[in-house]
């Protein structure tokens, strides 16, 4: 696939100045760490994985993003933007703290490495942490020691934490319906609030404020572990958010809904190298006009939020603040959008004036027009290359020798298939130019590609973990435009040692040699 972004031009005084480090990190959602409770969390083996890529020379690990999932399971289609994921929390934490016991954990332990089942968490999860919720009176002193004061926490987070609390609480009372379903009463955030609760509802909105009080306890618990190994994170924001979601329960003023709540059009993307009808996303889009009425504030909350949690953060499908793919609501596929202008440079002064220096990556993938590639350039922030995307002429931008320094480079991201498994799969005529332009015998494709990497301009480079074990398509995380089968890989107790054991010094000579040594200041 030849990528169509447009020729590079000079970028008049660009909004933000990059540093000029290099760096190198991981590509892992916390989801595929091993783990005895059917997920991967945010417990010990989240710190087994900061002290491998401590030892690996690496800095940086970036993660899809850790919002809540609903229906389908993908991070990028979460029940709010704010949130975190209640799946990560570890449970072997709750145990050691008293709010859970272990004969009431045993009925989720799995094989340490086995695939997501996420049927069966959406089952067993909420029961322990609803005992776990219920246990916190006796143990608070204990829990608010490791995790900071639970008022403190609920204070902080007020402006979305009760919002996405109640937006839970009445899922459930409601059998999971959408929103937009409920009783006329309840459709708006608003006029929710002004309705008596039942003390069971009530109940429920307490323990998800809890719930997420565990979550943002244990992540602040394992980022200050990781910074002090000089290991940073790098957050994902999707650029949608779900329509079923807290979001656009809570501010349908801000997407394009129509009297009766319901989308005038949704994202997607057109036909392309991933889908021959396209991606329909299904996403409300946004009332671009309302939000800069409004100073954008919405999404500068979002982005106050994130840059707590990460030290880096990748805006996904950023061509969409330039225009997004309108398709109508009652499309079956994604063939007949249109696009739509985004709100441009404005939003990124906004970004500016409330965010002086943010360290920001823009996912500029896909179909790139002009336009899109000067409003990346006037922001002056890095996009994205993929070395699966660079093999077909010269003049392919992806290719290392086409490359700029302000741009962050991976064999393939997480929607691709593992280096191996592309390899494997593409016609001989690209495989012979990947093996002359790398002068390689084809044989560790994977280790071809991360050496490319280490060796290239690109002031980042991050390399999916599947790629330091040299794994094919079976692991696989993320096939875009099919709904099963996806975000459920995870790595093995053993792959985590092996690659440790294994590659780890040699890993670290890569960052020496290509001088990615340094690690970015938080």
């Amino acid at each position: 696939m030849s990528p169509t972004k447009s020729t590079k031009s000079k970028a008049d005084s660009p909004l933000f100045a990059w540093p000029n480090e290099r760096y190198s990190g991981v590509l892992l959602h916390p989801t595929a760490l091993p783990g005895s409770t059917g997920i991967g969390t945010l417990g010990a083996e989240a710190v087994r994985f900061v002290d491998f890529l401590a030892d690996s020379g690496f800095s940086l690990w970036q993660t899809c993003p850790l919002g809540p999932t609903g229906y389908g399971d993908s991070p990028y289609q979460c029940l709010s933007a704010f949130a975190g994921n209640p799946y990560l929390v570890d449970l072997d934490e709750l145990i050691r703290l008293g709010l859970l016991y272990e004969d009431e954990v045993e009925s989720s332990r799995t094989d340490p490495g086995g695939a997501v089942d996420y049927g069966a968490l959406w089952h067993l999860r909420p029961h322990l942490l609803h005992l776990a919720s219920e246990r916190i009176a006796g143990v608070q002193d204990r829990v608010e020691d490791e995790y900071g004061s639970v008022q403190d926490f609920e204070k902080e987070q007020a402006s979305w934490l009760e919002p996405y609390a109640l937006f839970r609480a009445l899922k459930e009372h409601f059998d999971s319906e959408p929103w937009y379903e409920w009783p006329e009463d309840y459709r708006a955030y608003e006029r929710a609030t002004e309705q008596p609760l039942d003390p069971k509802i009530q109940a429920s909105v307490d323990e998800h404020k809890f719930t997420q009080y565990l979550f943002f306890g244990q992540w602040k618990k394992l980022r200050n572990y990781a910074a002090s190994k000089g290991v940073r994170f790098i957050g994902d924001i999707p650029i949608f958010v779900a329509l079923d979601g807290a979001d656009a329960w809570q501010h349908p003023e801000f997407f394009q809904l129509d009297q009766k709540l319901q989308p005038l059009a949704v994202a997607g993307v057109p036909p392309d190298y991933f889908s021959e009808t396209g991606q329909l996303w299904g996403n409300p889009l946004y009332d671009w006009k309302a939000l800069k009425k409004d100073n954008y504030r919405w999404w500068m909350d979002r982005f106050r939020l994130n840059f707590e949690l990460f030290d880096l953060v990748r805006i996904d499908h950023f061509r969409g603040f330039e225009a997004a793919y309108r398709i109508p609501a009652d499309a079956e596929d994604a063939r007949n959008g249109e696009w739509e202008k985004g709100p441009g440079l404005s939003f990124f002064k906004e970004l500016q004036k409330n965010f002086p220096e943010p360290r920001v990556i823009l996912e500029d993938l896909g179909v790139i027009t002009p336009e899109v590639d000067r409003l990346r350039q006037a922001t002056g922030l890095p996009g994205m290359s993929v070395l699966h995307f660079a093999f077909d002429n010269p003049s392919n931008v992806y290719l290392p020798h086409n490359l700029q320094p302000c741009t962050v480079l991976y064999p393939g991201s997480h929607d691709n298939d593992t280096t191996v498994g592309w390899y494997e799969s593409e016609d001989e005529a690209v495989r012979d130019y990947v093996r002359r332009y790398l002068r390689v015998s084809g044989e560790e494709i994977a280790w071809d590609f991360i050496r490319a990497g280490y060796q290239s301009v690109a002031n980042l480079f991050v390399v999916p973990f599947q790629d330091l074990l040299s794994l094919g398509t079976e692991a696989r995380f993320n096939t875009p435009g099919t709904a099963v089968g996806n975000w459920s890989w995870r790595a093995s107790p053993e792959m985590v040692d092996r690659v440790h054991g294994e590659s780890s010094d040699y890993l670290k000579e890569l960052s020496s040699l290509y001088n990615r040594n340094t690690s970015p200041k938080q």
